[in-house]
This record gives structure tokens, C-alpha cells and sequence, in this order.
């Protein structure tokens, strides 16, 4: 696949262009609609070729669409009609719109609307208030769709029937605002980032709420409510929300870790897992690293072995849903080993908790975060506790996690940040569980038939994180940039995922299945044409 290059609008100027336009009128209007006879050429050069100002979309050299404005009478309209003004408003200044064609795979893009709003600019900037057509009656409604307004009998033949149709400038203007307010909505609910997610209107509501001090009784009020809903949800013994992303409640596990002076075991197989060893290193935890590899399943056999011959290790630390490769890990498996060695688990669920049910009973510490799954904006985090918490006076104060363990909050928190927190989990549970899982499934699905690579295999993988591997010739920015363009949000430019050539599609946010159907088919065509090429 070629470097990825934006539409480009323009008037015809350059000789390819003009041959694209008869070769692109010959296929819409000889061979699909048999308004003309067949030629060996298989070329249509129209009879006002040379008082045609030609429109059109290009992809590069490719010819996307076109449409022909000319302002000349008579008209082809004007051959049809006895008096073709007594059909239009008066005193207007009408221009002729003809030979709308556009590549059929493009028919359902946003080509056509680009072709208009030129038009309509040149037709405008000439002194044209009016235009005119003879629409194809297989497209009347799409024409009305735009602002068109039918006028007059049918003409053409019985194998070729139009429908004469004018379109004034507010009409177009008033019908294309609703369509751009409707695609912005769609935009809207095609965010398929692992962070920041889309939320819901209750939750953007919820933080526009005027601002409360942490201090008062209302936010105190609240937080018992956050928390009690977050104990809830995970079966956590307790937990404490903190004013930072995840990467600081991981800091804060990693504080608490360096105050038992005992050995332990990281355990990695991908970015985040890598990041953990990062958190051990620089609290200069005494611990060993078990690397699996990207996007592979840990050998709990392995890492069983390993315990047992250092039993003198005390904690295991490891990410439940690696978001860089979509690899959900066992965490009951992880719970049974843990207790067999009698060791404290610590566990990353900063992307799982939200997606799925994630039951932290048996661990010691968990971090999440508001950001992902939740569906909350980003900016709070959580430590789960499952167990004593060393008493406070000995860290940093802002990695302390006892000087959390206290009513209210030890240092300022957002009023807002909570409330939107407390509002989207009232959505978290069974229904959105189950809503992520069939999605999941129906999107992988189609990724499986379209031979499109998902990094993590079906039986290890997260339902709710699709990272997929692109064949070397593609560039993951490019893709990215195109499914940008039809209003479809993906990630692409981490690093982590930029070296690998890498994508990822998420379902951490709100999201439509119209719009994932939408992602797969894009997706598709980048790929196909790719390995064609």
C-alpha cells in the first residue's frame, strides 16, 4: 500500500484528469446506465466537453467522482422542456449540474458530499444561485437527501429515466448541516481508543457539575458512595481512590512492596507487564522477572517451578488484561498459585475492571483506573486492598497508601472527576459485560474471515482489547489516518505499538456496532489492497 494520501477536491485542469472523466462517464453512463451506445475506446467524451467545468475527487492519480457544472443555454435540459424557467423560482440564475458519477465502491463515502460542497463553491463564487439536474430515478432519494427538488416529467428513455430536479443554496446548506451534525454524532460514538474512552451524556453531565470542595460534606458523601460501589463491583475488602492515572497506583503497590523487604516475582508478556519490572526496578525491589514474551500465555508450570525453588519469595506482581496485546491472564490461576506458595498477590486491572467481572477477592493489591473500562473520564485511580496496609510515616506522602486510609480524602481531589466516576458505574455490570463480549465476538469474527492477524489467540484473549498485526507493507499510521477520516478512532501511535506495526481496536468506551462493522470493513479494504498490490 502506497503512503496514505488525503481527497483532494479540485476544478479538471491537467489532460490524465480529462481522460479519467471520459473513461469514469463511459463506465457510469454506457455501461451501468445505458444512456449511450458502446464504443471500443470504451471512452465518453460529452458534447459540451469544452463548456464543462469539471469537479472532481482524487485519490492521487485515482478518479474517485466528478460532476460537470456549465452555465451555458441552452441547456440539455432546455431540449426536454417547452419553457424550462417556468419550472425554476424567479429571476434566478440557474447553472446545469450533469455527469454526477462516482466509483461505485466509493457511492456510500463521503466523496459525493465533498463533489457538492465544491460545486455548489464554484457555481456560488460565479454568480449561479440555482442549480439544475436530470437526476437517475434509481437515485431520487438520494438526490432529495442533498436538497433537490423534483420539478416536471420524466424524460430519457424506458431503459434511462431521469427526473428533472432544481437545488437552491439554502436548501443544500440547511440538508448538509444536518448531515454534518448527524456524522459529528456518529464520530462521537466511534472511539475505539484504550484511553481516553468515549462516555456517556450522563457521565460528561455529571462533570459539568459545579465544582465541590473535597472538604465538604457532600464530596464526603460521594467518595463513601464511590467506594462502596467499586467494593461492590470487585469484592475487594477495601479500596482507596487516588487523584493520578494508573501508572500511580502501580507506583503506590510498588511503595508498599519496598516497606516488606522480601523477595518477589514480576511477571511479563507485553508493554505493561515490562512496565511492572520498570516499578520494581526503581523501588529497588529484591525480585526476578518471568517473561513470557509478547502476546503469549503464561506457563503456570514454569512459574510454579520457579517458585518452588525460591521459596524464599513473598509477593507476585502481574497485569490481568495486558492492553498491549490484548492477552487476558488467568487470575483465578494466578490466585491458586499464589496461595499455594503462600505468597501476596499484587495485580494491574487498570484496563480489565469495567470490561469484565474481576472478582479481587484473595489478592492483596489492585490497581485501576477510571479512565478505561469504567468509562469515566481520566484523572482518578483506585488501590484495592485485601489485607493490613503498613502503617503510614515511612513514603513519600503522595505514594502512602495508609495516609488514604482515612474518612475523606488526604489531599484534593476533584469533585467532578468523582462524580462522573460515580455515574458511569452505575452502568458497570452483567448487561455491559455481556454487550462487550458479543461485540467482541462478532467483530472478531469478521477480522477471522477478512485474514486480518490478531495478536492474541482466541483462548487467551481479552474480549474487549483487539490488537492486530498488519503485514509489514502497511503503514499502521496510514490505516489509522483513514478510518480518522471516516470518523473511526483507533490506537496506533504508541510506541510499543508503532515498532511492532501494530493497531488496536477497543471497547473500553460507548460504542455502536454499526460503527465496529464500519472499522472491519475499512480495515478490510486496507489490507486487500495491500496485498494486491
Amino acid at each position: 500500500m502506497g503512503t496514505y494520501q488525503p481527497l483532494i477536491y479540485k476544478i479538471a485542469t491537467e489532460p490524465h484528469e480529462f481522460e479519467l472523466i471520459h473513461r469514469l462517464n463511459y463506465r457510469t453512463f454506457v455501461e451501468e446506465i445505458p444512456q449511450h451506445s458502446a464504443n471500443r475506446e470504451k471512452r465518453l467524451i460529452d458534447r459540451f466537453h469544452e463548456e464543462n467545468t469539471y469537479i472532481v475527487c482524487m485519490n492521487g492519480a485515482e478518479l474517485l467522482g466528478m460532476v460537470a457544472l456549465r452555465g451555458q443555454r441552452p441547456f440539455s435540459l432546455d431540449f426536454k422542456f417547452d419553457n424550462l424557467d417556468s419550472y425554476v423560482p424567479e429571476n434566478s440564475k440557474p447553472v446545469e449540474i450533469r455527469l454526477l458519477a462516482i466509483e461505485p465502491r466509493y457511492r456510500k463515502t463521503s466523496v459525493l458530499l465533498g463533489i457538492l460542497l465544491r460545486g455548489v463553491e464554484v457555481a456560488r463564487a460565479r454568480g449561479y444561485d440555482i442549480a439544475l439536474i436530470s437526476g437517475t430515478t434509481r437515485q431520487t432519494k438520494l438526490y432529495q437527501h442533498f436538497g433537490f427538488e423534483p420539478f416536471g416529467p420524466l424524460v430519457g428513455t424506458p431503459e434511462a429515466m431521469f427526473q428533472p430536479m432544481y437545488l437552491t443554496w439554502d436548501a443544500f446548506e440547511a440538508q448538509v448541516g444536518a448531515l454534518l451534525e448527524r456524522r459529528e454524532r456518529l464520530q462521537e460514538s466511534a472511539n475505539f481508543l484504550p484511553g481516553p474512552v468515549a462516555v456517556s451524556k450522563k457521565v460528561r453531565e455529571a462533570f459539568a457539575q459545579n465544582p465541590a470542595s473535597h472538604r465538604s460534606e457532600s464530596f464526603g458523601v460521594m467518595l463513601e458512595e464511590v467506594k462502596a460501589a467499586l467494593r461492590s463491583l470487585t469484592g475487594a475488602g477495601d479500596v482507596v481512590i487516588l487523584q493520578g492515572s494508573g501508572t500511580l497506583a502501580n507506583d503506590v503497590i510498588g511503595a508498599q512492596l519496598s516497606l516488606c523487604g522480601q523477595p518477589g516475582v514480576v511477571l511479563a508478556n507485553g508493554e505493561f507487564g515490562e512496565r511492572l519490572c520498570d516499578h520494581a526496578r526503581r523501588f529497588r525491589l529484591d525480585h526476578v522477572i518471568y517473561d513470557a514474551g509478547w502476546g503469549k500465555a503464561f506457563d503456570l508450570g514454569k512459574i510454579d517451578r520457579l517458585l518452588t525453588r525460591r521459596p524464599q519469595v513473598r509477593w507476585l506482581w502481574a497485569v490481568h488484561c495486558e492492553t498491549s496485546t490484548g492477552v487476558l491472564n488467568d487470575l483465578e490461576a494466578l490466585k491458586s498459585l499464589s496461595r499455594r506458595h503462600h505468597l501476596n498477590l499484587c495485580i494491574d486491572c487498570v484496563s480489565s475492571i469495567g470490561a469484565l467481572n474481576v472478582n479481587l477477592s484473595g489478592v492483596r493489591l489492585a490497581a485501576g483506573t477510571s479512565g478505561k473500562a469504567i468509562a469515566a473520564l481520566p484523572g482518578l485511580s483506585m488501590v484495592f486492598i485485601g489485607g493490613e496496609v503498613v502503617p503510614r510515616g515511612r513514603l513519600p506522602r503522595y505514594l502512602d497508601l495508609a495516609a488514604y486510609m482515612c474518612p475523606g480524602v488526604p489531599y484534593t481531589m476533584s469533585s467532578n472527576l468523582l462524580a462522573a466516576l460515580r455515574v458511569a458505574l452505575t452502568a458497570v455490570g452483567t448487561a455491559r459485560y455481556n454487550a462487550i463480549a458479543n461485540a467482541a465476538h462478532r467483530l472478531r469474527s469478521q477480522l477471522d474471515r477478512y485474514k486480518i492477524d490478531i495478536v492474541a489467540p482466541h483462548s487467551i484473549s481479552a474480549p474487549h482489547v483487539l490488537t492486530i498485526a498488519l503485514p509489514e507493507e502497511i503503514d499502521p499510521s496510514a490505516v489509522a489516518e483513514e478510518l480518522a477520516s471516516r470518523g473511526i478512532l483507533v490506537a496506533h501511535a504508541s510506541d510499543y505499538l508503532r515498532h511492532r506495526n501494530l493497531i488496536q481496536i477497543c471497547l473500553m468506551g460507548e460504542f455502536t456496532t454499526s460503527a465496529l462493522d464500519r472499522a472491519a470493513l475499512i480495515l478490510a479494504g486496507e489490507v486487500r489492497g495491500a496485498r494486491a498490490a
